[in-house]
């Protein structure tokens, strides 16, 4: 097991000056695993809907990993409770928004659009001038991927999938929040519980004894497996070596991963117009996490000259948890979403 720092989150190696081949090629499996378990959730869209496959794929990962953290439930305030109540259900919403929107559209414009909202976040908390530009880039690549056709998207797949967005930068706020209550991973877990029992009335309501069918659960559990667990495993075992800031930047590379996964599972094609714009996100999420990078030196250089202090962590700079996988610009610390950066999270 890789180590965890004193929030829970996974400690992460200073910045070398090259990444390990193995450890890059950790993250991509990973971010890999998240974005074919997506593909494998919408294959049971079918047999259970999005709902069902809501609940599943968070109860089986609360159970997964509760049974392996055993996180203790005594000794918290109700401000902690509270903390993670607000994480599970905020948890949850993003799961089931998610889940609506790739009912609709493609995975790959999913992603993309979804992965708006941490980068917004990333943007804003930045407060520097290059920050417009990465805005107007991603505005640019939303732009083409509706000019290749948001008629073809489906108009209330792209609103679901933008509101997950949003959900998911309000995870990586309060991913913050719960790592520095909560030891090692176990705000997750707790959270992860609270998200399923808050999914469970609606996906009983819409799938009834669907839920129950054998096939069903063990493709429900391989959903949980590999949306959740193997992809916080491997980024836990990658950030032993690897720098947050170059794990970041891979996880920028999700947009394309998940239309990797859509076209080779789900058989969903992309116009020339899309591809560009899928590209344009992904060059504004790498060059938001990059400024990040530079601009934090700068304040520990401006820190230092005042002669110590520490600067303050932005919005995301919290650890990923499994859930979502990690996140670009943001990170999360559900377990796996959403490392720092679009992607890991056990809830996501």
């Amino acid at each position: 097991m890789a180590k965890l720092d004193t929030a829970g989150r996974p400690a992460v190696s200073a910045p070398g000056h090259g990444a390990p081949l193995g450890s890059v090629a950790l993250v991509l499996g990973g971010a890999l695993s998240l974005q074919f378990g997506a593909a494998v959730a919408a294959l049971l869209f079918d047999r259970a809907g999005s709902l069902g496959v809501v609940t599943l794929r968070l109860g089986f990962a609360a159970v997964l990993l509760c049974l392996l953290l055993r996180p203790r439930v005594r000794g918290y305030s109700r401000a902690d409770w509270a903390a993670v109540a607000a994480f599970g259900l905020t948890l949850a919403g993003m799961n089931t928004l998610f889940y609506q929107a790739i009912e609709r559209i493609p995975l790959g414009p999913a992603v993309t659009l979804e992965v708006l909202g941490p980068l917004v976040l990333s943007v804003v908390a930045s407060r520097r001038p290059m920050s417009v530009l990465w805005a107007v880039l991603a505005l640019g690549g939303v732009f083409l991927l509706g000019r290749g056709g948001f008629a073809e998207l489906d108009g209330a797949g792209v609103a679901f999938a933008l509101c997950a967005g949003v959900l998911w930068a309000t995870y990586i706020v309060l991913s913050a929040r719960v790592g520095s209550r909560f030891p090692k991973a176990d705000g997750v877990a707790l959270a992860l519980v609270i998200g399923g029992l808050a999914t469970l009335p609606l996906g009983v309501a819409a799938s009834g004894a669907a839920l129950l069918d054998p096939l069903t659960l063990v493709l429900g559990a391989a959903v949980a497996v590999l949306s959740s667990m193997l992809p916080y495993t491997l980024e836990l075992l990658a950030l032993r070596k690897l720098a947050a800031s170059t794990f970041a930047v891979l996880m920028s590379l999700e947009p394309a991963l998940a239309a990797l996964a859509g076209f080779l599972v789900l058989r969903q094609g992309l116009s020339p117009l899309q591809s560009l714009g899928i590209a344009l996100v992904i060059a504004a999420s790498v060059g938001a996490v990059r400024m990040r990078k530079v601009g934090g030196r700068e304040r520990d250089a401006r820190v230092a000259e005042r002669g110590g202090g520490e600067s303050g962590p932005l919005p995301g700079d919290a650890g990923r948890a499994p859930g979502r996988g990690a996140c670009g610009p943001g990170g999360t610390a559900d377990g796996v979403r959403r490392p720092v950066a679009p992607g890991a999270d056990p809830g996501r």
